[in-house]
């Protein structure tokens, strides 16, 4: 193991799935277990002693539980990057209150596992806190079911939301997440963050840069950073440019 290991603590009130987190976490290069705890007070007590990179908590322990002991890490100058795992679906929602980077359910997969971990290593710690503390209160997160668990997507960080068929592909800073939901739910929970462009498209407003006409005439919606075009359809280019009218200053 290298000194450059990001450790970890995990936080299990069963001692076989501490094991098994243990193992899993072993088998993966790059990652070390620093310590364990079996309850929120004494996840507390190991976060202050070690100061791991990433802690894995459970939900359900107790004495405090895994969400009360998430939310006094929140508060936290430097807390550890958390990735909840769980046998629980139904607390996936309240984790973005705790800035959660993933949310596992049990049993873990090892593959669900190092990709968590590989999220929770794009930032540290310090980086992770700026970023928390950059954000207000409203900002809002999406839970999204995948075969790997419950994933936590930031509204800021989508690019665009494109139907295909019966599902819904999110692409946003990290890669592309399949989800459940439709365009329509997802274009009138979040108004302020999406906009329609297409039948089959949402946009992040937050990457919209400008509207063009393609070379064969087509309305073309230019996206900043140098991240490509999106075709916007004749029914939807009046509104996309009525919003970039509305952005510019009085």
């Amino acid at each position: 193991m290298t000194d450059a290991a990001r450790s970890i603590l995990i936080a299990d009130d069963e001692p076989l799935a501490r094991d098994r987190l243990r193992r899993l976490v072993e088998a993966l290069p790059g990652y070390r277990v620093c310590g364990e705890a079996s309850d929120g007070n004494k996840a507390l007590q190991q976060v202050a002693e070690l100061e791991p990179d990433i802690l894995l908590l459970d939900i359900r322990m107790p004495d405090m539980d895994g969400m009360e002991a998430a939310s006094r890490l929140a508060q936290l100058a430097n807390p550890p990057a958390l990735i909840f795992c769980t046998a629980y679906d139904h607390y996936a929602i309240q984790a973005f209150e705790v800035h959660a980077v993933a949310y596992l359910l049990k049993p873990v997969r090892k593959e669900a596992l190092a990709d968590a971990l590989a999220r929770a290593g794009r930032v540290n710690r310090v980086q992770l806190q700026a970023l928390t503390n950059q954000a207000s209160r409203n900002d809002e997160q999406i839970a999204v079911k995948t075969h790997r668990g419950t994933e936590l997507i930031d509204l800021t960080d989508i690019l665009y939301c494109e139907a295909d068929q019966k599902y819904v592909t999110v692409h946003h800073s990290r890669g592309d997440t399949v989800c459940d939901y439709t365009l329509k739910e997802l274009e009138n929970t979040y108004p302020d963050h999406l906009l329609r462009i297409h039948r089959h498209t949402l946009v992040g407003v937050r990457f919209i840069k400008a509207l063009q006409r393609s070379a064969e005439g087509h309305s073309e919606l230019v996206l900043r950073d140098n991240l490509g075009t999106l075709h916007v359809s004749r029914r939807h280019a009046s509104n996309v440019r009525q919003w970039l009218q509305e952005q510019q200053p009085v």
